[in-house]
């Protein structure tokens, strides 16, 4: 490995945040899956979640895409909503959902700066019941045109960037965040040796 990738690939592991995650419910479209895996990745999300229990389990993500962030994240699958929640409930203390409903908050109210999980639902249908009632709460992304939905994708990244920019501003990719055993797992899936450490 050379010493400029070596140094490109600790300073992307120093910044990825732990506190923060995604969750995708039964996202129809990959290029969905994948452009949200990309913005991930943009934002120092390393972990993200997917419930699928409408089609098989995918085995490898953004397989089309050249630019493919899957091999560089970690990806839970999960079959059931429930199983996925009682995951998340192990690391991360608040779960949102993106919901347009009379008791959503604006997502400019949100404190990002926490360890929380956000979760999209799918193309048609959005999330569904029964992760909004495991939630702490839903939130909407504030719009002023007729059309009153984002494309999956396109919520993610505006949702991840609030994110960001919270957490930037409280000094989070200043530290590394993520616990030492995941952080040596991920050195060595990303193929540091020994001598590049």
């Amino acid at each position: 490995m050379t010493p400029e990738r070596r140094e490109r690939l600790l300073s992307v592991l120093n910044k990825r945040q732990a506190g923060l995650t995604v969750v995708l419910e039964n996202v129809q479209d990959p290029h969905n899956v994948s452009a949200v895996m990309r913005t991930c990745d943009a934002v120092g999300i390393q972990e993200i979640y997917v419930i699928d229990n409408k089609k098989p389990r995918q085995k490898k993500w953004g397989v089309r895409s050249s630019s493919s962030a899957a091999k560089w994240l970690t990806v839970h699958q999960f079959a059931d909503p429930a199983s996925c929640v009682a995951a998340l409930r192990e690391k991360y203390n608040k779960i949102y959902t993106t919901h347009l409903s009379t008791d959503a908050v604006g997502l400019y109210k949100l404190d990002f700066t926490g360890s929380v999980a956000l979760v999209f639902g799918n193309e048609q249908e959005g999330v569904s019941e029964e992760i909004r009632s495991l939630s702490d709460g839903n939130f909407l992304i504030p719009q002023v045109g007729i059309i009153k939905s984002l494309n999956i994708s396109v919520a993610c990244a505006v949702t991840i960037y609030e994110a960001y920019r919270q957490r930037e501003l409280a000094g989070l990719y200043d530290k590394r965040t993520l616990p030492d055993a995941q952080f040596t797992g991920l050195l060595e899936e990303w193929g540091f040796q020994e001598e590049d450490l």
